[in-house]
């Protein structure tokens, strides 16, 4: 396993040397000057040309991303245009917002949608099947601004039982900061519930089918005793893997929830950043997203073992 983890690390590296070329060529494709941004309209030719070769935006692009790449291999994400921060420390900050929304909507999204897809599989074709594929399928067909915006209307505007506007922090009032995340939490429950279910019946429908169950009810084992021990320790690595890229996903920057909820996180501070012409934060926060998936691809493989015995990383 050791030997595995660190083949993957090894494959990482040129991974993410080739999103920092991408990354540095993208931003520098996004029309507008940062400097003449930054001055204003009224702002003159030497100051412009000053700012610029303070930024190094009068070098060539070569030498230009030589500079910011030897930065970044020291932990040197450079200084925010608009507002005057580190970028790392920025990102962190952001970060741990979006990271306490997700996680806590990805963990109680799975914790329903596995015996719930359990649930469905075994009752196939009933009533209640039918039921759950369809409720599924109708969390599906709808956005998540959309989905938020209903929340947004339902719980903090008609009935008045979460807050609506701003946002504290949980570390600053735990009651107050759990309120405030209570609807965007629940937005990315019920965006990401369905694919989980629908991944979950599916893969255990497959399993319900082999020999090796038939054999387990064939013994006379208890259902439950079947399904716990026999189908769901197999079942459940596709829906694992789902459960892995949909955290990469969000992990990344869920924008959308967070602009509908004022959420200070990383998915707002790079639109924030995009529409600022922010070079270092952009290009900071798309190194930190390509990490972030890295890891958790690396995370995903790990544990894939632990839920799927049969499977051992070579």
């Amino acid at each position: 396993m050791l030997q595995f983890l660190i083949k993957r690390l090894l494959a990482a590296i040129p991974t993410l040397f080739l999103v920092t070329v991408l990354v540095f060529l993208l931003t520098r494709l996004v029309p507008g000057d940062p400097a003449l941004l930054m001055l204003g309209d009224l702002a003159t030719e030497s100051s412009l040309a000053d700012l610029r070769h303070s930024m190094g935006l009068d070098k060539t692009l070569p030498e230009q991303f030589i500079i910011w790449f030897s930065h970044i291999i020291q932990g040197d994400f450079g200084q925010s245009i608009q507002s005057g921060q580190q970028v790392l420390p920025l990102i962190f900050q952001r970060f741990g917002v979006t990271l306490s929304v997700v996680l806590a909507a990805i963990a109680v999204a799975s914790l329903l949608a596995v015996p719930v897809g359990m649930l469905a599989a075994w009752k196939q074709n009933s009533k209640l099947d039918v039921g759950l594929v369809m409720f599924s399928t109708f969390l599906l067909s709808i956005p998540s601004f959309w989905m938020g915006l209903l929340i947004l209307l339902t719980l903090g505007l008609q009935l008045g039982w979460l807050p609506v506007v701003g946002y504290v922090s949980v570390g600053t009032d735990l009651q107050q900061g759990l309120l405030y995340l209570l609807m965007p939490v629940l937005t990315l429950i019920l965006v990401e519930v369905g694919a989980l279910v629908r991944m979950m019946r599916a893969s255990t429908l497959e399993v319900l089918r082999l020999d090796y169950v038939s054999h387990a009810r064939a013994k006379g084992l208890r259902e439950r005793t079947v399904l716990s021990r026999h189908v769901f320790p197999n079942a459940f690595g596709p829906t694992w893997t789902l459960i892995g890229i949909t955290l990469g996903n969000l992990l990344s920057g869920v924008a959308v929830t967070e602009t509908v909820f004022s959420l200070p996180g990383l998915g707002r501070l790079l639109v924030d950043s995009i529409y600022a012409r922010d070079y270092p934060v952009i290009q900071g926060c798309m190194l930190f997203i390509a990490g972030i998936y890295v890891l958790t691809n690396l995370v995903i493989d790990a544990l894939y073992p632990l839920f799927n015995p049969r499977i051992v990383a070579s």
